[in-house]
């Protein structure tokens, strides 16, 4: 088949095979075509200069909250994906059993960059989220609708990637652990991995970790001290070590409250690297100090991560934690997605959400977006 798009002479990075090279990558019929050198250009072709920038495989974003309109906490899901190079949004929990039907029609199915789902267990999913209602929605529990959620997960298993739920006493009250079990009976149910938010105690993060099963995913694992995953001597817990072996999966989500530079800085020095790095974006943390997925990134390629760890961490583990192969590779075959970015030297201001600021030497800035093997943004 003759190339619809052919991005030529990048530095291609992508982890999935092991490439850091500079190359051409090509585009057929929505999927990735070739990637190698001198690529032909076939009548009709458009062929695109990136010899200035990093070619990567499209940006995936684990944890967002892209239910515009629908919930107080969402974001336009287009809007923040041409500003980050993110090419797969996933929501995690806005919508519940209750409302997931909305969610899908109106915003999901419209949408030029593809929407994933994890569906909350709770009926209207996180639905008291703003600047002045903050209602935990799984510490009613005659809110839990497994069920119903059940069926909506099977009924939707294309967009519907796992179940969702948050524990933790801003959002389950004194509920303890009660909502992750019964979180964990549906995803048992529809044979889906589930995500786990957790805040400060209870539950503790020991007592996750303990029911969490392999593939599963721990969202904010980097967060601040209570229910840190580090002690305070700077060494990492046996639980998060002993739940990392059995195949736990651990994911940034950094969003308005559950990261810290501190905590960070503990976990890497011990070599233990989150599998996902996302930015839980929503409209209380998108003016700071998540800001987007590409700054979320840039933290960690400031304290240390190579960027070949950092772009597998938003490409290819993410895609594996969400049991879609075909996304976060530049395989040809792969889905036709690219993310194009740079590298920027300088100074730059990186704040947590704890207040600590860390002054950085490099800033991960999106260039272009490729969407089903088309030129997508900017124009």
């Amino acid at each position: 088949m003759p190339f619809d798009l052919i991005l030529r002479g990048g530095r291609v990075v992508d982890p999935s095979q092991k490439l850091d090279a500079v190359a051409d990558v090509a585009f057929s019929g929505g999927k990735v075509a070739a990637v190698g050198n001198g690529l032909k250009v076939d009548p009709g072709t458009e062929v695109r200069d990136v010899s200035q920038f990093i070619v990567t495989p499209g940006l995936i974003d684990l944890h967002t909250h892209v239910y515009w309109g629908g919930t107080s906490l969402g974001i336009d899901a287009e809007e923040f994906c041409r500003a980050s190079g993110v090419t797969t949004s996933v929501d995690t929990g806005s919508a519940g059993p209750g409302n997931f039907a909305g969610f899908r029609k109106h915003v999901i199915e419209p949408s030029q960059v593809r929407i994933l789902a994890y569906l909350h267990v709770s009926h209207a999913g996180i639905f008291g989220f703003s600047h002045r209602i903050m209602v935990g929605e799984s510490e009613e529990l005659r809110l839990m609708n497994p069920i119903e959620a059940a069926k909506v997960a099977d009924a939707n298993r294309d967009v519907v990637v796992g179940i969702k739920v948050r524990v933790g006493l801003h959002s389950s009250g004194t509920s303890g652990a009660v909502p992750l079990d019964i979180a964990l009976q549906v995803a048992d149910e529809v044979g889906m991995p589930l995500m786990a938010h957790i805040d400060h105690p209870p539950p503790t993060y020991e007592e996750v970790l303990a029911r969490l099963r392999p593939g599963d995913v721990l969202t904010h694992a980097f967060r601040p001290f209570p229910n840190s995953p580090a002690t305070a001597q700077g060494t990492v817990k046996k639980a998060v070590l002993d739940a990392r072996e059995r195949g736990v999966l651990f994911d940034i989500g950094h969003g308005k409250g559950s990261f810290a530079f501190k905590t960070a800085r503990a976990m890497l020095a011990n070599g233990f690297y989150p599998d996902t790095i996302s930015s839980d974006i929503h409209q209380l943390c998108i003016d700071g100090p998540a800001f987007d997925q590409v700054t979320t990134m840039s933290k960690f390629l400031c304290m240390g991560m190579s960027l070949s760890d950092v772009v597998a961490a938003s490409t290819e583990n993410a895609a594996m934690a969400l049991r879609r192969p075909e996304l976060g590779s530049l395989k040809p075959g792969s889905v036709g997605d690219a993310t194009l970015i740079s590298v920027k030297q300088g100074q730059f201001d990186y704040e947590d959400v704890v207040g600590e600021h860390l002054i950085g030497d490099k800033k991960i800035v999106s260039e272009g977006v490729v969407i089903g093997g088309r030129w997508w943004h900017p124009n």
